[in-house]
Order: structure tokens, then C-alpha cells, then sequence
């Protein structure tokens, strides 16, 4: 009979300690409690006199195994194995319970920027002419191909002179040749006139010497350029 009597409280006290090993450290208090009720239990056994004795080793022993066995950060380890108890909620550990390493975020891959293609027209002119020459037609198309083919693209015509001449005639010399090529490109390409501005800059830019002849034929022309991103 005494046999069963002890064993009874026993085992309660080890289901209820067992369940104490998942409280947090705020279920503490409950779990000490629990265990100086089943102390109490089993000083009783022995006595009247031993209750009292009873409940105070089983509170003691409720709290310690709790401390022992629970989880007080929550973290998913005990408190007996965890190194780093006041862990954050939500916080992935290891078995240490400390936390793991966060990996550094991947960088963004560079958007390369975006490349740009041209096509340049240079239409040279007879000496006091502002006639586009046949041998010029295939370069100008080319300009209205490359356009047509990226139709965000705009461009000025630019019309310029050698240094014969007085400034004024010169400076409208130099409007009409650029307002030829401009012309062919729109009435004889299909390129929209919005999309083409002409201006003339008489002699005021020479990139060769006027000096000479060879010269002054480079510097009758007209200049074009047709930028687009790829």
C-alpha cells in the first residue's frame, strides 16, 4: 500500500514537470506552483509534518526544472542548451540558440546603359550652287532609312559656305543648301517634317582652309546627324 501510495504522486510530478519543459519563462510561477502542490503531496504521504517541508522542495524543484528544460525566449531551444537566451520572437537560431547568420542581399545587376547608333550625312555643293547633286541622293536616303527605322528620332539640317563672298549672301547661301536636303528628305523619302529643322551657318564654320581650293570644296557642304538608342 505504500508503495502505491508513493507512486502515484510521483508520477503525477513527473507528467506535470514534464509539461512545465514548454513553458516560457512568464509560466514559471505556475509551474513552481504545480510542483510544491505535488511536494506537498508527497511529504504528506509521510506524514502531516512533511507536507510543509514537501511543498517548499517541490516549488524549488518546479521552478529549477522549469529553468532547466523550458524555453524562455521561445526560440525553440531549452534554456540548458541555449547560449544566447534573450533571443528576439521570430529570430532564426541554431542549435545554440543563437542567431543565424543573415546572408547579404544579392546586389542588383547593373542595367547596362543603353547603346547609341548614328548615321552622319556630309553633302558637298558646286561652287554658288544650293543644287543637291545626284551622287549625294544615296547618302541622304540612308539618313531617311535610319530614321524611318527609329521613328523617335529627330534632326537638323546644317547648311555652310566656303569664305567667297560677302557674309550676307554667304549666310543665305548656306540656308538654301540646307533647306535642299531637307526637302529631298521630307517630299522625296516620306520623312515627316516635324522630325527634320534646317539652319544655315554661312561661313562662320569652315573645317578646312579657305585658302586653298581643295579647301573651300570641302567646306560647301551640308551636315546631318541621327542619333538613337539601341
Amino acid at each position: 500500500m505504500r508503495i502505491a501510495r508513493t507512486a502515484l504522486p510521483l508520477a503525477m510530478a513527473s507528467g506535470l514537470l514534464t509539461g512545465c519543459a514548454g513553458l516560457v519563462q512568464s509560466d514559471w510561477p505556475p509551474c513552481a506552483a504545480v510542483g510544491g502542490v505535488v511536494g506537498a503531496g508527497l511529504g504528506a504521504i509521510e506524514s502531516a509534518s512533511w507536507a510543509a517541508g514537501g511543498l517548499g522542495i517541490g516549488a524549488l524543484t518546479g521552478a529549477a526544472y522549469c529553468w532547466v528544460h523550458g524555453d524562455a525566449d521561445g526560440d525553440g531551444v531549452v534554456n540548458k542548451d541555449d547560449k544566447c537566451p534573450d533571443t528576439p520572437k521570430g529570430t532564426q537560431v541554431g542549435a545554440d540558440g543563437c542567431p543565424l547568420p543573415v546572408a547579404a542581399p544579392e546586389p542588383e545587376p547593373m542595367t547596362p546603359a543603353p547603346s547609341m547608333v548614328r548615321v552622319e550625312l556630309d553633302v558637298k555643293f558646286d561652287f554658288d550652287k544650293a543644287v543637291v547633286k545626284d551622287g549625294s541622293q544615296a547618302d541622304i536616303r540612308a539618313v531617311a532609312d535610319f530614321m524611318s527605322q527609329y521613328p523617335q528620332t529627330r534632326t537638323t539640317v546644317e547648311g555652310h559656305t566656303d569664305s567667297v563672298g560677302p557674309d550676307a549672301y554667304n549666310q543665305r547661301l548656306s540656308e538654301r543648301r540646307a533647306q535642299a536636303v531637307r526637302d529631298v528628305l521630307v517630299h522625296q523619302y516620306g520623312v515627316s517634317a516635324d522630325r527634320v529643322d534646317s539652319v544655315g551657318y554661312g561661313e562662320s564654320r569652315p573645317v578646312a582652309d579657305n585658302a586653298t581650293a581643295e579647301g573651300r570644296a570641302i567646306n560647301r557642304r551640308v551636315e546631318a546627324e541621327v542619333e538613337a538608342q539601341q
